[in-house]
């Protein structure tokens, strides 16, 4: 435990071990904008008063402490270091801020997101079934949104111009879907990449290719929704 006594005692101890009187060492305060006397760092060491907290520090820094729970208190990485220990733990802490690997500010690797990228192809145009066991899982890159669930490789060009014939589209799982929003759907055991169009009772799945025409479909009964398309 800590005391007033014993905190002059090392400030005291300090001084020495850099061959200042009391005098010098209320000099160099006030060459950084602390007016002290001798005479108040006399009762500091001797334990009658304290240095103020702005004191305290600017005291740390001249007398070369970086550890002041180890220099003050014995519980630091310096306790029980001579002088020569404590500066070659001041270098071993340099050496660490300039690897840059230990800052504050450096980045953490990323987590990696693994997906499951379903191989057997979703079709734009005629349709190919999707199960469960079709995919691999991947490795998802930045450019997935975060949303993502899965993945889909397209088949054909009936979604030209947005989506290309073995491009992989990222899919945000999902129940449900409103009308014009495009997704992924899976009609009579085939899955789709079309455009939901819902036009009073009647449902489409819609290409962006106009050669290619509506497919009609029936939300009740065979259509199910896999996901939106992002």
């Amino acid at each position: 435990m800590y005391t007033d006594r014993s905190i002059g005692k090392t400030i005291a101890k300090l001084r020495r071990s850099l061959s200042l009187s009391q005098r010098d060492l209320a000099s160099i305060l006030a060459m950084h904008g602390v007016e002290v006397t001798n005479q108040a760092v006399s009762k500091w060491e001797k334990g009658v008063s304290q240095p103020s907290a702005g004191q305290f520090l600017l005291l740390c820094r001249i007398l070369g402490v970086d550890d002041i729970s180890g220099e003050f208190m014995g519980r630091g990485l310096s306790a029980g270091l001579n002088r020569a220990g404590r500066e070659k733990l001041a270098e071993y802490a340099e050496l660490l801020r300039l690897s840059g690997l230990y800052s504050e500010t450096a980045q953490s690797a990323p987590k990696v997101r693994r997906l499951p990228l379903y191989d057997l192809a979703v079709s734009a145009g005629t349709g190919q079934f999707l199960t469960d066991s079709s995919h691999v899982d991947v490795e998802a890159g930045k450019n997935v949104p975060d949303g993502a669930g899965f993945g889909v490789r397209v088949a054909g060009d009936s979604m030209e111009p947005r989506f290309h014939d073995g491009q992989t589209v990222w899919v945000q799982p999902c129940e449900t879907l409103s009308s014009g929003e495009i997704g992924v759907f899976v009609y009579d055991g085939s899955a789709y990449l079309k455009r939901l169009v819902i036009d009073g009772k009647k449902v489409f799945l819609r290409s962006l290719n106009p050669k290619y025409a509506d497919i009609p479909a029936v939300l009740e009964d065979s259509l199910r929704v896999l996901g939106r398309a992002l």
